[in-house]
This record gives structure tokens, C-alpha cells and sequence, in this order.
């Protein structure tokens, strides 16, 4: 194979993404992400917590929001769709950090410190 064939092929197989379309879902995705951490922040501020213990409990309560829909299969097909408005927020990290121990999970290997019942 020679160097234009294998051009031709690497454009093929990867053609070019539509940059606006992305940068919209992003920038929509991402600020509904920030959106929902607001109402959770109003939501523990009305409750008469301080403003620094509500901002941890928004940080708490949008990771587990994402490691429960890494859980269920969904994160992934929203982060096809909003790119980096789900990747860069800390919900992005909850997943980076939630996929694979759910995969590790699921090959029913033992894992250190957790106990099975016996057949």
C-alpha cells in the first residue's frame, strides 16, 4: 500500500465532524450540566445550609448523578452526543473514574476485600 492509497483510506474512515453542530451540543449540554448544579445549590441553600457546604454537596450530588448513569449505560451516549460539555465538568472525571471499575466488575473476577458466598 502506498502513501496516497493509505491517505485516501485514514480520510475515509474518519471524515471530518461537523465543528458547529459540536461546539452547540457542548456548549448546551455543558450548561445544562451547570444549570442542574444550580437548582441543587439553590435547593441546599434554601435548606439553610452555608454556601461552602452546599457547593461540596453539589459537587457530591452531580458525581453520583454520573456514576449512576455510567451505572446505567447512559453517560456514554450523552457524551457522544456533548463531547466535552460532559467531559470536562467534574462529571467527566466521575466517569473516567466509575467505567472502569464497573467493567472490572462485570468480568466477575474476585476482587481484593470483597467476599462471595461459596456454591
Amino acid at each position: 500500500m502506498n502513501k496516497e492509497t493509505y491517505k485516501k483510506l485514514t480520510e475515509k474512515a474518519s471524515p471530518n465532524s461537523p465543528i458547529l453542530k459540536d461546539m452547540c451540543f457542548a456548549f448546551l449540554i455543558g450548561g445544562l450540566i451547570c444549570a442542574i448544579g444550580q437548582v441543587f445549590m439553590n435547593i441546599y441553600m434554601s435548606l439553610g445550609l452555608e454556601k461552602d457546604i452546599s457547593s461540596t454537596l453539589v459537587s457530591i450530588t452531580l458525581i453520583l448523578l454520573s456514576i449512576i448513569l455510567t451505572g446505567l449505560d447512559l453517560f456514554d451516549s450523552i457524551a457522544k452526543v456533548a463531547g466535552a460539555g460532559t467531559l470536562v465538568p467534574i462529571t467527566g472525571f466521575a466517569n473516567s473514574v466509575a467505567a472502569p471499575a464497573i467493567e472490572f466488575k462485570s468480568d466477575e473476577r474476585d476482587i481484593i476485600g470483597l467476599s462471595r458466598k461459596a456454591p
